[in-house]
């Protein structure tokens, strides 16, 4: 596994998780269910990355 691999997954499901409460109308950036999900996608971004730094040959 790569550290450079495993933060851009970070960062990267931080990032989609902070913005995904805007779809449902939700636009405060520091609010509860942002946090949450940036938290939920931040877990996930390491998640995928460290699959696929597994499973696909960069």
């Amino acid at each position: 596994m790569n550290k450079k691999t495993i933060m851009f997954g970070a960062v990267g499901g931080m990032t989609i998780g902070s913005v995904l409460p805007m779809l449902w109308g939700d636009y405060n950036t520091f609010g509860t269910a942002s946090v949450l999900w940036s938290m939920v996608g931040g877990f996930a971004g390491i998640w995928f990355a460290a699959w696929a730094s597994k499973h696909i040959s960069f």
